[in-house]
Protein backbone atom coordinates (compact mmCIF):
# COMPACT_ATOMS: atom_id res chain seq x y z
CA UNK A 1 0.00 0.00 0.00
CA UNK A 2 1.09 3.63 -0.55
CA UNK A 3 2.80 5.25 2.40
CA UNK A 4 0.32 8.13 2.29
CA UNK A 5 -2.47 5.70 3.17
CA UNK A 6 -0.82 4.56 6.41
CA UNK A 7 -3.20 4.58 9.31
CA UNK A 8 -6.35 4.49 7.20
CA UNK A 9 -8.97 2.15 8.70
CA UNK A 10 -9.42 -0.05 5.61
CA UNK A 11 -5.76 -0.50 4.75
CA UNK A 12 -5.23 -4.11 3.66
CA UNK A 13 -8.83 -4.59 2.51
CA UNK A 14 -9.15 -5.47 -1.18
CA UNK A 15 -12.28 -4.58 -3.17
CA UNK A 16 -13.00 -5.87 -6.66
CA UNK A 17 -15.32 -3.30 -8.19
CA UNK A 18 -17.41 -4.31 -11.21
CA UNK A 19 -19.69 -1.29 -10.86
CA UNK A 20 -20.06 1.65 -13.19
CA UNK A 21 -21.84 5.00 -13.52
CA UNK A 22 -22.64 6.45 -10.06
CA UNK A 23 -24.14 4.37 -7.22
CA UNK A 24 -21.57 1.55 -7.16
CA UNK A 25 -18.54 3.76 -7.84
CA UNK A 26 -19.72 6.16 -5.11
CA UNK A 27 -19.76 3.21 -2.69
CA UNK A 28 -16.30 1.96 -3.62
CA UNK A 29 -14.82 5.49 -3.62
CA UNK A 30 -15.69 5.63 0.08
CA UNK A 31 -13.66 2.44 0.55
CA UNK A 32 -10.74 3.85 -1.44
CA UNK A 33 -10.78 7.04 0.66
CA UNK A 34 -10.27 4.92 3.76
CA UNK A 35 -7.30 2.99 2.40
CA UNK A 36 -8.85 -0.04 0.67
CA UNK A 37 -7.23 -1.33 -2.50
CA UNK A 38 -10.09 -0.90 -4.97
CA UNK A 39 -9.52 -2.63 -8.31
CA UNK A 40 -12.01 -1.35 -10.87
CA UNK A 41 -12.87 -3.93 -13.52
CA UNK A 42 -13.94 -2.08 -16.67
CA UNK A 43 -15.05 -3.13 -20.12
CA UNK A 44 -12.61 -2.36 -22.94
CA UNK A 45 -14.76 0.73 -23.66
CA UNK A 46 -14.51 1.90 -20.06
CA UNK A 47 -17.10 3.07 -17.53
CA UNK A 48 -19.88 5.14 -19.13
CA UNK A 49 -18.93 8.03 -16.83
CA UNK A 50 -15.60 8.40 -18.65
CA UNK A 51 -17.73 9.84 -21.48
CA UNK A 52 -20.01 12.10 -19.42
CA UNK A 53 -19.17 15.76 -18.70
CA UNK A 54 -18.14 18.14 -17.41
CA UNK A 55 -14.79 17.68 -19.17
CA UNK A 56 -11.40 19.28 -18.71
CA UNK A 57 -8.61 18.50 -21.18
CA UNK A 58 -10.64 15.51 -22.38
CA UNK A 59 -11.04 14.02 -18.90
CA UNK A 60 -14.45 13.57 -17.28
CA UNK A 61 -14.47 15.41 -13.96
CA UNK A 62 -17.53 13.41 -12.90
CA UNK A 63 -15.59 10.18 -13.41
CA UNK A 64 -12.72 11.68 -11.43
CA UNK A 65 -15.04 12.59 -8.55
CA UNK A 66 -16.38 9.07 -7.92
CA UNK A 67 -13.43 6.91 -8.97
CA UNK A 68 -10.65 8.57 -7.02
CA UNK A 69 -8.05 6.33 -5.45
CA UNK A 70 -8.83 3.20 -7.50
CA UNK A 71 -6.85 1.01 -9.89
CA UNK A 72 -8.19 0.05 -13.34
CA UNK A 73 -8.10 -3.26 -15.18
CA UNK A 74 -9.97 -3.51 -18.49
CA UNK A 75 -11.34 -6.95 -19.38
CA UNK A 76 -13.94 -8.41 -21.71
CA UNK A 77 -15.96 -10.52 -19.30
CA UNK A 78 -17.40 -12.53 -22.18
CA UNK A 79 -13.90 -13.95 -22.73
CA UNK A 80 -13.18 -17.18 -20.84
CA UNK A 81 -9.57 -16.21 -20.04
CA UNK A 82 -10.74 -12.87 -18.63
CA UNK A 83 -13.27 -14.62 -16.40
CA UNK A 84 -10.57 -17.01 -15.22
CA UNK A 85 -8.32 -14.06 -14.31
CA UNK A 86 -11.15 -12.33 -12.47
CA UNK A 87 -11.95 -15.45 -10.48
CA UNK A 88 -8.31 -15.69 -9.46
CA UNK A 89 -8.37 -12.02 -8.45
CA UNK A 90 -11.53 -12.49 -6.40
CA UNK A 91 -9.80 -15.26 -4.42
CA UNK A 92 -7.53 -12.51 -3.06
CA UNK A 93 -10.39 -10.11 -2.27
CA UNK A 94 -12.43 -9.22 0.79
CA UNK A 95 -15.33 -7.60 -1.07
CA UNK A 96 -16.87 -7.74 -4.54
CA UNK A 97 -19.25 -4.95 -5.61
CA UNK A 98 -21.34 -5.30 -8.76
CA UNK A 99 -24.25 -3.29 -10.13
CA UNK A 100 -25.33 -5.23 -13.19
CA UNK A 101 -28.95 -6.18 -13.61
CA UNK A 102 -29.82 -9.28 -11.58
CA UNK A 103 -28.69 -12.47 -13.30
CA UNK A 104 -25.93 -10.92 -15.43
CA UNK A 105 -23.03 -11.90 -13.15
CA UNK A 106 -24.37 -15.45 -12.90
CA UNK A 107 -24.47 -15.71 -16.70
CA UNK A 108 -20.87 -14.51 -16.84
CA UNK A 109 -19.85 -17.22 -14.37
CA UNK A 110 -19.13 -14.64 -11.68
CA UNK A 111 -22.17 -14.91 -9.42
CA UNK A 112 -22.07 -14.90 -5.64
CA UNK A 113 -22.33 -18.67 -5.33
CA UNK A 114 -19.39 -19.23 -7.68
CA UNK A 115 -17.06 -16.60 -6.23
CA UNK A 116 -17.89 -17.46 -2.61
CA UNK A 117 -17.31 -21.11 -3.47
CA UNK A 118 -13.79 -20.07 -4.51
CA UNK A 119 -13.40 -17.77 -1.48
CA UNK A 120 -15.79 -18.47 1.43
CA UNK A 121 -14.64 -15.31 3.27
CA UNK A 122 -15.69 -13.09 0.38
CA UNK A 123 -18.44 -10.51 0.92
CA UNK A 124 -20.40 -10.15 -2.31
CA UNK A 125 -22.52 -7.03 -2.71
CA UNK A 126 -25.11 -6.66 -5.48
CA UNK A 127 -26.42 -3.14 -6.06
CA UNK A 128 -29.26 -2.62 -8.52
CA UNK A 129 -32.29 -0.47 -9.16
CA UNK A 130 -34.82 -2.77 -7.49
CA UNK A 131 -32.79 -5.52 -5.84
CA UNK A 132 -32.64 -9.25 -6.48
CA UNK A 133 -36.38 -9.88 -6.04
CA UNK A 134 -39.78 -8.35 -6.67
CA UNK A 135 -41.90 -7.51 -9.71
CA UNK A 136 -39.47 -4.79 -10.86
CA UNK A 137 -36.38 -6.98 -10.59
CA UNK A 138 -35.52 -6.72 -14.31
CA UNK A 139 -36.62 -3.14 -14.77
CA UNK A 140 -33.84 -0.70 -15.75
CA UNK A 141 -33.34 2.17 -13.32
CA UNK A 142 -31.53 5.45 -13.13
CA UNK A 143 -31.72 8.01 -10.36
CA UNK A 144 -34.73 9.83 -11.81
CA UNK A 145 -36.64 6.54 -12.08
CA UNK A 146 -36.27 5.73 -8.38
CA UNK A 147 -36.99 9.35 -7.45
CA UNK A 148 -40.25 9.00 -9.39
CA UNK A 149 -41.25 5.59 -8.00
CA UNK A 150 -40.26 6.25 -4.37
CA UNK A 151 -42.58 9.23 -3.89
CA UNK A 152 -39.61 11.61 -3.56
CA UNK A 153 -40.61 13.62 -6.62
CA UNK A 154 -44.26 13.68 -5.59
CA UNK A 155 -43.50 15.39 -2.26
CA UNK A 156 -40.94 17.80 -3.77
CA UNK A 157 -41.88 21.13 -5.34
CA UNK A 158 -44.44 23.89 -4.93
CA UNK A 159 -47.95 22.86 -3.79
CA UNK A 160 -49.46 24.17 -7.03
CA UNK A 161 -46.56 23.06 -9.23
CA UNK A 162 -45.45 19.80 -10.85
CA UNK A 163 -43.52 17.03 -9.09
CA UNK A 164 -39.86 18.07 -8.96
CA UNK A 165 -36.64 16.12 -9.22
CA UNK A 166 -34.13 16.74 -6.43
CA UNK A 167 -31.20 18.79 -7.75
CA UNK A 168 -28.70 15.96 -7.19
CA UNK A 169 -28.65 12.22 -7.93
CA UNK A 170 -29.92 11.41 -4.45
CA UNK A 171 -31.25 7.95 -5.37
CA UNK A 172 -27.82 6.85 -6.60
CA UNK A 173 -26.06 8.37 -3.62
CA UNK A 174 -28.52 6.76 -1.19
CA UNK A 175 -27.87 3.39 -2.81
CA UNK A 176 -24.12 3.92 -2.66
CA UNK A 177 -24.25 4.86 1.01
CA UNK A 178 -26.39 1.88 2.02
CA UNK A 179 -24.14 -0.36 -0.10
CA UNK A 180 -21.07 0.85 1.79
CA UNK A 181 -22.88 0.42 5.11
CA UNK A 182 -24.13 -3.06 4.18
CA UNK A 183 -20.69 -4.16 3.00
CA UNK A 184 -19.03 -2.97 6.21
CA UNK A 185 -21.63 -4.79 8.34
CA UNK A 186 -20.98 -7.99 6.38
CA UNK A 187 -17.20 -7.57 6.71
CA UNK A 188 -17.60 -7.08 10.46
CA UNK A 189 -19.77 -10.21 10.65
CA UNK A 190 -17.19 -12.15 8.66
CA UNK A 191 -14.55 -11.40 11.29
CA UNK A 192 -16.83 -13.12 13.81
CA UNK A 193 -17.97 -16.07 11.68
CA UNK A 194 -15.20 -16.54 9.12
CA UNK A 195 -17.68 -16.52 6.25
CA UNK A 196 -18.83 -13.87 3.83
CA UNK A 197 -22.40 -13.04 2.96
CA UNK A 198 -24.29 -11.95 -0.17
CA UNK A 199 -25.63 -8.43 0.40
CA UNK A 200 -28.56 -7.20 -1.74
CA UNK A 201 -29.01 -3.40 -2.01
CA UNK A 202 -31.58 -1.59 -4.17
CA UNK A 203 -31.70 2.09 -5.10
CA UNK A 204 -35.49 2.05 -4.65
CA UNK A 205 -35.26 0.56 -1.16
CA UNK A 206 -32.50 2.97 -0.18
CA UNK A 207 -34.25 6.14 -1.27
CA UNK A 208 -37.56 5.06 0.27
CA UNK A 209 -35.70 4.40 3.53
CA UNK A 210 -34.23 7.92 3.48
CA UNK A 211 -37.70 9.48 3.79
CA UNK A 212 -38.60 8.88 7.47
CA UNK A 213 -40.95 11.86 7.79
CA UNK A 214 -42.96 10.64 4.82
CA UNK A 215 -42.84 7.05 6.13
CA UNK A 216 -44.30 8.11 9.49
CA UNK A 217 -47.11 9.94 7.76
CA UNK A 218 -47.94 7.08 5.37
CA UNK A 219 -47.32 4.00 7.51
CA UNK A 220 -48.35 5.40 10.88
CA UNK A 221 -50.90 8.10 10.21
CA UNK A 222 -52.41 6.75 7.00
CA UNK A 223 -51.79 10.00 5.13
CA UNK A 224 -50.85 10.55 1.50
CA UNK A 225 -48.43 13.52 1.72
CA UNK A 226 -48.30 16.14 -1.00
CA UNK A 227 -45.94 18.98 -1.85
CA UNK A 228 -45.28 21.80 0.61
CA UNK A 229 -42.68 23.75 -1.35
CA UNK A 230 -40.00 25.35 0.82
CA UNK A 231 -41.90 24.82 4.06
CA UNK A 232 -41.66 21.80 6.36
CA UNK A 233 -44.58 19.41 6.08
CA UNK A 234 -45.16 19.18 9.84
CA UNK A 235 -43.48 22.08 11.66
CA UNK A 236 -43.53 25.89 11.57
CA UNK A 237 -41.78 28.22 11.25
CA UNK A 238 -39.52 25.80 9.42
CA UNK A 239 -38.62 26.68 5.83
CA UNK A 240 -37.48 29.60 3.71
CA UNK A 241 -38.70 33.16 4.13
CA UNK A 242 -38.22 36.36 2.14
CA UNK A 243 -35.98 39.24 3.22
CA UNK A 244 -35.19 42.47 1.34
CA UNK A 245 -32.69 40.91 -1.06
CA UNK A 246 -33.62 37.24 -1.18
CA UNK A 247 -34.56 34.31 1.03
CA UNK A 248 -33.13 32.78 4.20
CA UNK A 249 -33.73 29.45 5.91
CA UNK A 250 -35.21 29.15 9.39
CA UNK A 251 -35.92 26.24 11.73
CA UNK A 252 -37.95 26.53 14.95
CA UNK A 253 -39.06 23.18 16.32
CA UNK A 254 -40.25 23.63 19.91
CA UNK A 255 -42.27 25.99 22.08
CA UNK A 256 -39.30 27.32 24.06
CA UNK A 257 -37.40 28.24 20.91
CA UNK A 258 -40.55 29.74 19.40
CA UNK A 259 -40.92 32.11 22.36
CA UNK A 260 -37.30 33.20 21.92
CA UNK A 261 -37.88 33.61 18.20
CA UNK A 262 -40.93 35.81 18.75
CA UNK A 263 -38.86 38.17 20.91
CA UNK A 264 -36.08 38.23 18.30
CA UNK A 265 -38.46 39.41 15.56
CA UNK A 266 -40.13 42.01 17.81
CA UNK A 267 -43.40 40.12 18.36
CA UNK A 268 -43.13 38.62 21.87
CA UNK A 269 -46.93 38.52 22.09
CA UNK A 270 -47.07 36.00 19.22
CA UNK A 271 -45.87 33.30 21.60
CA UNK A 272 -49.18 33.68 23.48
CA UNK A 273 -51.34 33.72 20.34
CA UNK A 274 -53.74 30.74 20.43
CA UNK A 275 -53.07 30.12 16.73
CA UNK A 276 -49.41 29.44 17.53
CA UNK A 277 -49.76 27.57 20.83
CA UNK A 278 -48.18 24.32 19.53
CA UNK A 279 -46.07 23.15 16.65
CA UNK A 280 -49.10 21.52 15.05
CA UNK A 281 -51.16 24.72 15.31
CA UNK A 282 -48.26 26.81 14.01
CA UNK A 283 -48.11 24.58 10.93
CA UNK A 284 -51.87 24.83 10.42
CA UNK A 285 -51.65 28.62 10.67
CA UNK A 286 -48.33 28.96 8.87
CA UNK A 287 -49.48 31.62 6.35
CA UNK A 288 -50.27 34.03 9.18
CA UNK A 289 -46.98 33.23 10.88
CA UNK A 290 -45.09 33.69 7.60
CA UNK A 291 -46.67 37.12 7.27
CA UNK A 292 -45.24 38.20 10.63
CA UNK A 293 -41.80 36.87 9.73
CA UNK A 294 -41.64 38.43 6.29
CA UNK A 295 -42.95 41.79 7.53
CA UNK A 296 -40.07 41.79 10.04
CA UNK A 297 -37.49 40.72 7.44
CA UNK A 298 -38.68 43.11 4.71
CA UNK A 299 -36.34 45.84 5.93
CA UNK A 300 -33.36 43.53 6.38
CA UNK A 301 -30.93 41.81 4.06
CA UNK A 302 -30.72 38.04 4.38
CA UNK A 303 -27.38 38.44 6.14
CA UNK A 304 -28.81 40.91 8.65
CA UNK A 305 -31.83 38.72 9.36
CA UNK A 306 -29.68 35.66 9.87
CA UNK A 307 -27.26 37.51 12.15
CA UNK A 308 -30.08 38.83 14.33
CA UNK A 309 -31.65 35.40 14.66
CA UNK A 310 -28.33 33.65 15.28
CA UNK A 311 -27.59 36.13 18.09
CA UNK A 312 -30.64 34.71 19.90
CA UNK A 313 -29.67 31.10 19.24
CA UNK A 314 -32.24 30.61 16.46
CA UNK A 315 -31.15 28.18 13.71
CA UNK A 316 -31.06 30.30 10.54
CA UNK A 317 -28.87 30.51 7.46
CA UNK A 318 -28.47 32.29 4.15
CA UNK A 319 -29.20 30.14 1.09
CA UNK A 320 -25.81 29.59 -0.47
CA UNK A 321 -24.96 28.28 -3.91
CA UNK A 322 -23.18 24.95 -4.24
CA UNK A 323 -20.01 26.85 -5.19
CA UNK A 324 -20.27 28.97 -2.04
CA UNK A 325 -20.79 25.86 0.08
CA UNK A 326 -17.69 24.07 -1.30
CA UNK A 327 -15.58 27.24 -0.89
CA UNK A 328 -16.86 28.00 2.60
CA UNK A 329 -14.50 28.14 5.59
CA UNK A 330 -16.51 25.29 7.15
CA UNK A 331 -15.98 22.96 4.18
CA UNK A 332 -12.29 23.87 4.08
CA UNK A 333 -11.81 23.33 7.80
CA UNK A 334 -13.56 19.96 7.59
CA UNK A 335 -11.39 19.01 4.58
CA UNK A 336 -14.30 17.75 2.53
CA UNK A 337 -12.19 17.84 -0.62
CA UNK A 338 -8.56 16.98 -1.29
CA UNK A 339 -5.93 17.75 -3.90
CA UNK A 340 -4.66 14.89 -6.05
CA UNK A 341 -2.01 14.99 -8.76
CA UNK A 342 -3.46 13.96 -12.12
CA UNK A 343 -1.07 13.11 -14.99
CA UNK A 344 -3.08 15.21 -17.47
CA UNK A 345 -4.96 17.73 -15.33
CA UNK A 346 -2.23 18.47 -12.79
CA UNK A 347 -3.56 19.52 -9.40
CA UNK A 348 -7.20 18.47 -9.10
CA UNK A 349 -9.62 18.90 -6.22
CA UNK A 350 -11.90 15.92 -5.63
CA UNK A 351 -14.49 15.24 -2.90
CA UNK A 352 -13.65 13.09 0.13
CA UNK A 353 -15.77 10.84 2.30
CA UNK A 354 -17.10 12.98 5.17
CA UNK A 355 -16.42 10.88 8.28
CA UNK A 356 -13.44 11.89 10.43
CA UNK A 357 -11.26 9.21 12.03
CA UNK A 358 -8.84 10.37 14.71
CA UNK A 359 -5.25 10.34 13.47
CA UNK A 360 -6.11 9.71 9.81
CA UNK A 361 -4.87 12.16 7.19
CA UNK A 362 -7.44 13.42 4.70
CA UNK A 363 -4.89 14.34 2.02
CA UNK A 364 -2.52 12.30 -0.11
CA UNK A 365 -4.94 10.26 -2.22
CA UNK A 366 -4.59 9.33 -5.87
CA UNK A 367 -6.72 10.39 -8.86
CA UNK A 368 -9.12 8.19 -10.77
CA UNK A 369 -7.18 5.82 -13.02
CA UNK A 370 -6.90 5.95 -16.78
CA UNK A 371 -8.57 2.98 -18.48
CA UNK A 372 -6.56 -0.23 -17.90
CA UNK A 373 -3.79 1.78 -16.24
CA UNK A 374 -2.89 -0.91 -13.73
CA UNK A 375 -3.10 -4.04 -15.88
CA UNK A 376 0.57 -4.98 -15.62
CA UNK A 377 0.91 -4.47 -11.87
CA UNK A 378 -2.38 -6.23 -11.02
CA UNK A 379 -1.58 -9.26 -13.18
CA UNK A 380 1.97 -9.32 -11.80
CA UNK A 381 0.55 -9.40 -8.29
CA UNK A 382 -1.66 -12.33 -9.30
CA UNK A 383 1.29 -14.27 -10.74
CA UNK A 384 3.34 -13.53 -7.63
CA UNK A 385 0.52 -14.81 -5.43
CA UNK A 386 0.24 -18.02 -7.45
CA UNK A 387 3.94 -18.79 -6.99
CA UNK A 388 3.92 -18.43 -3.19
Amino acid sequence: MDADKAGRPLEGVRVIDFSRVLAGPYCTALFADLGADVIKIESPQGDDYRHVGPFRDGESLLFQAVNRGKRSLALDLKDADAVKAVRALCKTADLVVENFRPGVMERLGLGAQTLQGDNPRLVYLSLSGFGQSGPNVSRPAYDIIVQALSGMMHVTGAPDGPPTMIGEALGDVAGGLFAAWGAMVALFERERTGRGRHVDVALFDSLLSMMPVTAARVLGAGEDPGRTGNRHALSAPFGTYRAANGHFALAVLNDRLFATFCKAIGHPDAAQDARFASDTLRRENEPALAGLIEDWAAGLTTGEAVDLLAASGIPAAPIETAAEAWRSPQAKERRLSATVEHPVLGELRVPCQPVHFAGMTREGGTPAPSLDQHRDEILAELREGETR
